[in-house]
């Protein structure tokens, strides 16, 4: 009797111990929580962190997530509204904001959650790029005519986007983020990855891209033999100006002292005019006779008297 009343003592501390063991759980920081009790729900979804308590052996707790996950798409092939096919590369950040209705509506399932998104997030960007463009997928939202270089034409730079591909993400993800709130499920942003052209336009549209490129540059080329030629021209103008003005001032300095020169003989002559005639001769001696030059005058002259008033010198 003793053995067995041990034995069931044994069994009850166990009992306990398990029952207070399976009564107690630990949530982690980043995780939520739903309790279930025979599969249905029961209360609110847990959101802090620590030691709770459910009933043991007929209570269960599903764990989920609370922090941004990512969804990467698969690439699709999907035309534009001007017939060009592309490849679309599309990623997105979610997370489980109602952990109840996740469970309900995505069976709690990572899995689950991923294929809804496929299908509304796929659907939505579907819709969008068949409603746009190609310049809109592939241009951004802030081009303007402000990045333009000036003297280039609208032409060579492209079509303006209406929209634009950030501006296109933005509205995915305003679409499709009213669509997933019923699944639990927070869509937090929408990102258009790479754009990818088909082969068989592929090279079409590189082409396109080379001759556009070709006929920016040569715009620019044209633009900047444009402005070279402007300034050539405004640096001969200034070149003729400051050589007509250095002109004009060397022929006023030379008729002022052409000027002055003239008074100077002027005043020189009417003080002697001899002696000045005298002078003027002798310069045009000076000039006439050379070293071999044998000068013959007659006794007459001026020099000749000069010569001979001269005394030599011993």
């Amino acid at each position: 009797m003793k053995q067995i009343i041990q034995f069931f003592s044994v069994g009850l501390i166990l009992l306990a111990i398990t029952v207070i063991y399976d009564g107690f759980y630990i949530l982690e920081e980043g995780q939520q929580a739903v309790v279930t009790q025979f599969g249905a729900p029961v209360g609110d979804p847990v959101t802090d962190a620590g030691l709770h308590l459910k009933m043991p052996f007929i209570q269960q707790v599903n764990e989920f997530e609370k922090k941004i996950q990512i969804w990467d798409g698969e690439p699709n092939q999907i035309p534009t509204n001007d017939k060009t096919f592309v490849f679309l590369d599309i990623t997105a950040r979610w997370k489980i904001s109602d952990a109840l209705r996740y469970l309900q509506a995505a069976s709690g399932s990572e899995v689950r959650a991923q294929s809804l998104l496929d299908d509304i997030i796929g659907g939505t960007v579907r819709d969008m790029v068949n409603k746009n463009n190609l310049i809109e997928i592939i241009r951004s939202s802030d081009w303007s005519e402000d990045t333009m270089t000036p003297g280039i034409s609208n032409e060579a730079m492209g079509t303006r986007p209406v929209m634009g591909r950030d501006k296109i993400a933005d509205i995915i993800l305003e679409t499709a983020g009213r669509a997933t709130p019923q699944y639990g499920i927070e869509l937090v942003d929408v990102m258009i990855k790479r754009v990818n052209y088909i082969e068989s336009v592929r090279e079409r549209v590189y082409d396109r891209m080379i001759s556009e490129r070709q006929r920016i540059a040569a715009e620019k080329r044209s633009f900047g033999e444009g402005q070279k030629n402007e300034i050539l021209g405004t640096i001969e103008r200034e070149l003729k100006e400051i050589i007509s003005n250095a002109n004009r001032e060397a022929l006023i300095i030379r008729g002022n002292a052409d000027a002055e020169a003239t008074q100077i003989y002027g005043d020189a002559y009417s003080r002697n005019p001899d002696f000045y005639q005298f002078l003027k001769t002798l310069e045009s001696y000076d000039k006439v006779i050379g070293g071999n030059t044998n000068l013959v005058i007659s006794s007459d002259s001026d020099l000749y008297r000069y010569l001979k008033s001269v005394e030599p010198t011993k």
